[in-house]
């Protein structure tokens, strides 16, 4: 395998990892086992478990970017925001299904008091809130609503009462029930 190959299978281990485990929890000595790699190996690919962290993190920011456009490229041409955010809301199907990327994100969050990664938690999540408004032509009204329903799926999803795994809870699904309007 080339070095680039090498680093694309450290950087899958390490979003898994950190995904299960958080910023603090996880050790790079894990991230190298499941990668098939030694320890140093990469340190020297990564630097430091902060950069390793912060470009996993940008890893699952650029596939929720994906992730919307694609679902937006779904919606019919001229589709009103209502529909655009309808076609964004889809998306969702695929974050409560790759449950690994809504993890880092939330793990992103919690290690936010780091300033370097709290920097980049907070770029990215306000290109994903620009992304959204871009996509759906919403008013910021609209746009912050379907992004403070996002973030109540990611949290249910972090419950296990939301995606493919959930465990039956009345009260979920009543609220899975309201959210459905963004898409099922």
């Amino acid at each position: 395998m080339t070095a680039t190959e090498r680093g694309e299978q450290v950087l899958h281990a390490a979003v898994s990892a950190f995904a299960e485990s958080g910023y603090a929890a996880t050790r790079t000595d894990e991230i190298a086992r499941r990668a098939g790699v030694s320890q140093p190996y990469v340190i020297r690919l990564f630097g430091t478990k902060q950069h390793l962290f912060r470009a996993a993190l940008h890893r699952v920011c650029d596939r929720i970017e994906e992730i919307f456009r694609t679902s937006r490229a779904d919606a019919p041409p001229g589709a009103s925001p209502d529909e655009a955010l309808t076609s964004l809301g889809h998306g969702y199907t695929v974050f409560l299904a790759e449950r690994e990327l809504l993890q880092l994100l939330l793990h992103g969050f919690a290690a936010s008091a780091d300033p370097e990664i709290g920097d980049d938690v907070r770029g990215r999540f306000g290109q994903i809130y620009q992304l959204i408004q871009e996509l759906s032509g919403a008013p910021e009204t609209e746009a912050r609503r379907f992004l403070a329903t996002g973030m109540l799926l990611t949290v249910m999803s972090a419950m296990r009462v939301a995606g493919p795994d959930a465990v039956p809870a009345a009260w979920a699904a009543e609220i899975m029930e309201d959210l459905s309007t963004y898409g099922d």
